[in-house]
């Protein structure tokens, strides 16, 4: 599937579809073709936005959960949107948390799968090591039950982010952001329905932090998908498009 990226001012961005907005926040290595599975399945009924974070482009100084939370909201503004369904992997369900709980009037759902927040086993904060493309391949694969969902394409893409020292220094100041902004006071504020997709086999976010964000959530149901690593519309879009169409149908 290709897709349409648009640009306007400092955005750019993929909107496809009609209909009630999904809104879909990529991880700290994420591309957009991360969702590609998600954004196939729910266009027909459902309009699918994912904004590009300026995960790289951002100063450093503004590198952190907080800079990236400011420009979901700018983002939203400028195109007017409300009742948002947010998705959320990782660092994306990181900020989707601290962004629902500052603009509770805008978000009508949430699905977090992989979120951190609570705790995550990623780098480490550590700065990842340019130019060895065997620990970058051992990195992406490490993301996945199946290392083979580690294309030869996505383990390029993350080694030629790798390669940039301004891009490794932006990823460093959000690992260690993420880790700083632990949400485990906030999180209980959470009231919306919220949908915690999990993979079980999960090494970065493992199966108790979905556990300790389902007690933490009153109002959220947890589903864990077998054989499945830290993200899930990647790695089994089957099963997670299933949970979504099912708590999107219930919450009406």
């Amino acid at each position: 599937m290709t897709f349409t990226v648009k640009q306007e001012k400092e955005f750019k961005y993929i909107d496809e579809g009609k209909g009630e907005v999904l809104l879909l926040l990529h991880g700290l290595f994420g591309a957009l073709s991360n969702w590609e599975g998600v954004v196939k399945e729910f266009t027909s009924n459902y309009r699918v936005i994912i904004p590009l974070m300026p995960i790289y482009e951002m100063p450093v100084r503004s590198a952190s959960v907080e800079g990236l939370v400011t420009f979901i909201e700018k983002f939203v503004n400028f195109k007017q949107l409300s009742d948002l369904t947010l998705l959320g992997n990782s660092l994306g369900g990181h900020v989707g948390l601290d962004y629902t709980l500052k603009n509770s009037s805008k978000v009508k759902r949430l699905v977090l799968t992989g979120s951190s927040g609570l705790f995550e086993n990623g780098m480490g904060g550590s700065y990842p090591k340019r130019g060895s493309y065997e620990y970058v391949k051992e990195r992406v694969e490490y993301t996945f039950y199946n290392p083979s969902t580690a294309t030869e394409e996505l383990i390029k893409e993350v080694f030629d982010i790798t390669k940039s020292i301004p891009k490794c220094m932006n990823i460093v100041a959000l690992a260690k952001s993420a880790q700083r902004h632990n949400m485990a006071k906030d999180v209980p504020n959470i009231k919306i329905p919220t949908l915690l997709i999990w993979g079980l086999n999960d090494t970065i976010t493992p199966p108790f932090v979905a556990h300790e964000f389902n007690r933490l959530i009153k109002n959220s149901e947890l589903r864990f998908i077998d054989k499945c690593g830290h993200a899930p519309m990647m790695e089994n879009p089957e099963k997670f498009n299933a949970f979504v169409h099912k708590f999107l149908e219930s919450t009406v």
